[in-house]
């Protein structure tokens, strides 16, 4: 479990869907960390109280500084904390990246980079839409994530691509924990999985979680997700001391699965390089 809190950024287009991804990853955190709270701090919250329902872009600095102070105030009372804000000038994200080194708390962010036409279309299908013309002119105006090496998101989801919110936040808490290893303490259930700096099991960890997550990616074996990851584990300790190269763990993690599961994976799913694969997109 971790053992300090840490700020999550999020980053997209009004009616990108981060209000609603910003709720299921609350949950899957709240499953995950029962000794802390997890606060969303959301600008549309803040924005009624200041401006009611209409949108007046000219408040909007107003806006920005009370949620920067609810986020600074939140993360010195130890709760894990989203900002759930558009986030989309760099200095934005820098000013939240402030907030959090200030306490020496880890943060990273999310980029939820569903496109401009489908935010159009599902910000009609809000209760309180925004004018069409902010959506465009922040899309205008929305900085990429070149420019500084902190600047750059830890995944990036198009919403309208996903149709599993909840599966989308548990594939974010496992980036969390690889990220902030240094701030996890291992459990008896995981020690496997986190076994100190050992390159083998460093190995083991990186090559068998990029063959889970390719192969969750087909909607029909997610009802065998739990098997999957259970034997996963139970690979991974039964070849901690063994000294195997990439090419081997890979092939072997395949066949084990296969084995194991009693899963005949469907055309040549297993029989692909998908290390190769991953490294080329």
């Amino acid at each position: 479990m971790i053992n300090k809190n840490f700020l999550v950024i999020l980053a997209g287009l009004p009616a990108s869907g981060k209000s609603s991804f910003a709720l299921a990853l609350k949950k899957q955190l709240e499953k995950r960390y029962t000794s802390f709270k997890v606060q969303i701090i959301d600008p549309d919250t803040i924005r009624n109280s200041l401006t009611g329902k209409e949108f007046d872009y000219k408040k909007e600095d107003m806006v920005r500084e009370k949620s920067r102070k609810e986020i600074k105030n939140a993360l010195e009372q130890g709760n894990i904390v989203i900002s759930d804000d558009l986030n989309y000038f760099t200095s934005m994200r820098h000013d939240l990246k402030l907030i959090a080194e200030n306490q020496r708390l880890d943060f990273f962010i999310i980029h939820i980079s569903t496109p401009l036409e489908i935010c159009l279309i599902w910000n009609k299908l809000r209760e309180n839409p925004v004018p069409d013309e902010v959506l465009y002119k922040i899309n205008d105006k929305f900085d990429n994530f070149k420019k500084y090496s902190w600047d750059f998101p830890e995944i990036q989801l198009d919403l309208s691509q996903t149709s599993n919110l909840q599966e989308k936040s548990e594939e974010l808490v496992e980036i969390i924990e690889k990220k902030f290893k240094i701030s996890i303490k291992p459990t008896i259930e995981k020690s496997c999985e986190i076994a100190g700096p050992d390159s083998n099991s460093e190995k083991l960890d990186s090559i068998t979680r990029k063959i889970v997550g390719y192969i969750l990616q087909n909607p029909k074996y997610i009802p065998f997700k739990k098997r999957i990851i259970e034997t996963r584990k139970v690979f991974i300790k039964e070849n901690l001391k063994t000294s195997l190269s990439e090419s081997e763990i890979e092939k072997s993690f395949k066949e084990f699965l296969e084995n194991r599961l009693e899963i005949k994976f469907s055309g040549n799913l297993l029989n692909q390089n998908i290390m190769k694969n991953k490294r080329k997109e």
